[in-house]
C-alpha cells in the first residue's frame, strides 16, 4: 500500500464511521435508547422496558463480533478490552463514579450528545465537562492521581482476559471456535431473556436494541476490517487506521469526546489528525439533530435554577474521570467493551450499574424527606 492508498484507506474508515454514527444517533433519538433512564425506569417504576432493549444491543453486539472472531475477520486481542492485565480496582471504581455522574447529568456521554443534537444547552455543557475532565484523566493532573493510585492494583493472566481465550487455555480448544460458541451461547441468551416479556417484543425496543447492537458490531468492522492495513508503507508494520489507540476500536464516546476537544483546539498541530472516534461523536450529534428536525421535536433547553447547573457540572466531571479509568462508558463498556467478552467490560457495567441505582435511590429518598 502507497502512502495515497493510505490516505484514501483513512478517508474511507472516516465516512464509514461517521454513517454508522449517524445512523445510531437517529435511532436512538427516535427509541429514546438511555442506559441511565433503563436504570432509572427499574429504581423508581419497577419498569424494565429500556433495559430489556439495552440487553438486547448486548446480545447482538456478542454475537456480531465474536461471529467475526469465529470468521477469523477479527481478534478480541487487538482491542483495549482484552489485555492479560486485569485492572479491577481502576474498572469498578470509574464505572462508580460514572454511574453516579450520569445520573446527576441527566444521562450518560452518548445521550448527553443525542441531546445535544436536538438543542439541548444543558448537555452541550456536560459534554465540554466531560471533555476536559476525560482529558485531564487521559493526560493530566487526574492521569497522573488515577495511574499513581487505582491503576496500580491489578491482577495478570496468563493470556488475554476475554471469556473466550481464557476457555481456550483452560479447554485447550482454538479461540476462535470458542468465541463462536461462546458469542452465540452468551449473546443468544440476553437476547432470549429480553424477549420472553411482551414488552421486549415492543417495535421501539426491538429496534433500539436489535439495530443499536447491530450497528455497533458494524463499528467493529469498519475498525478492524476495513481499517486494518497489514504493513504501513513506511514502517512496515500492522496499523488500526485513524484511531487514538492504534488498536481496533468501536463506540465509545468519554475519550472520543475528549481528543475532539483536544483536536479542535490544537487544529493547527500538524501532528493532530481525525480519529473514528471523534467523526463517531460527530456522527451522534448531528443523526440526533437530523431526527429532531424533521420530527419537528428540536427543542433548545437550558438550566432550571443553579442547582440544575450545579448536578450536571458535577455530573460531568464524574463521567470523565470514571470514563477514562473504567475504559469506557456505558455504550463503551455497556455494549461494545461487553461483546469482546472482557472481564474487565462485566465489572465495569456492574460497576456503572450499582453507582446510578445507589444515586438514583439517594435521590428519592432526599425527595421524599424534602416533602414529609
Amino acid at each position: 500500500m502507497t502512502l495515497s492508498e493510505l490516505q484514501a484507506a483513512t478517508g474511507w474508515v472516516l465516512w464509514a464511521s461517521f454513517a454508522v454514527a449517524l445512523l445510531f444517533g437517529a435511532v436512538a433519538q427516535h427509541t429514546r435508547f438511555c442506559t441511565m433512564g433503563a436504570i432509572a425506569d427499574i429504581a423508581t417504576m419497577d419498569s424494565w422496558s429500556r433495559m430489556r432493549s439495552w440487553m438486547l444491543a448486548m446480545g447482538t453486539a456478542i454475537l456480531g463480533f465474536n461471529g467475526m472472531v469465529a470468521l477469523g475477520w477479527i481478534s478480541a486481542a487487538n482491542t483495549i478490552y482484552a489485555g492479560s492485565s486485569v485492572l479491577w480496582l481502576s474498572t469498578l471504581a470509574g464505572g462508580a463514579l460514572f454511574g453516579v455522574g450520569m445520573v446527576l447529568a441527566s444521562g450518560c456521554a452518548s445521550k448527553n450528545l443525542l441531546r445535544a443534537g436536538a438543542g439541548n444547552l444543558k448537555a452541550v455543557v456536560v459534554l465540554v465537562v466531560v471533555a476536559c475532565s476525560g482529558f485531564a484523566t487521559l493526560k493530566g493532573i487526574t492521569a497522573v492521581l488515577r495511574s499513581a493510585t487505582v491503576d496500580r492494583v491489578h491482577a495478570n493472566l496468563a493470556g488475554g482476559q476475554d471469556l473466550p481465550s481464557i476457555l481456550a487455555r483452560l479447554t485447550g480448544l482454538d479461540a476462535a471456535d470458542v468465541a463462536g460458541f461462546a458469542g452465540l451461547v452468551i449473546g443468544g441468551l440476553l437476547i432470549a431473556a429480553a424477549l420472553v416479556p411482551r414488552d421486549g417484543r415492543s417495535k421501539e425496543s426491538m429496534l433500539g436494541g436489535f439495530g443499536l447492537g447491530a450497528l455497533a458490531a458494524c463499528a467493529w468492522w469498519i475498525s478492524g476490517v476495513l481499517g486494518h492495513v497489514q504493513e504501513h508503507p513506511e514502517t512496515l508494520e500492522s496499523v488500526y487506521i485513524a484511531t487514538s489507540t492504534h488498536r481496533m476500536e468501536g463506540f465509545s464516546f468519554v475519550s472520543a469526546t475528549a481528543y475532539s476537544l483536544d483536536y479542535l483546539l490544537f487544529f493547527s498541530d500538524a501532528n493532530k489528525f481525525a480519529t473514528i472516534g471523534m467523526v463517531s461523536a460527530l456522527g451522534l450529534v448531528l443523526g440526533a439533530m437530523g431526527h429532531a428536525v424533521a420530527t419537528r421535536s428540536f427543542r433548545w433547553e437550558s438550566f432550571r435554577n443553579v442547582d440544575d447547573m450545579r448536578n450536571h457540572l458535577v455530573g460531568g466531571v464524574l463521567m470523565g474521570v470514571g470514563g477514562v479509568t473504567a475504559f469506557g462508558c456505558s455504550i463503551g463498556q455497556g455494549v461494545t467493551g461487553l461483546s469482546t467478552l472482557s472481564l474487565s467490560s462485566f465489572m465495569a457495567v456492574s460497576a456503572m450499574i450499582a453507582g446510578a441505582y445507589a444515586a438514583l435511590r439517594f435521590q428519592l429518598w432526599r425527595t421524599e424527606r424534602s416533602l414529609s
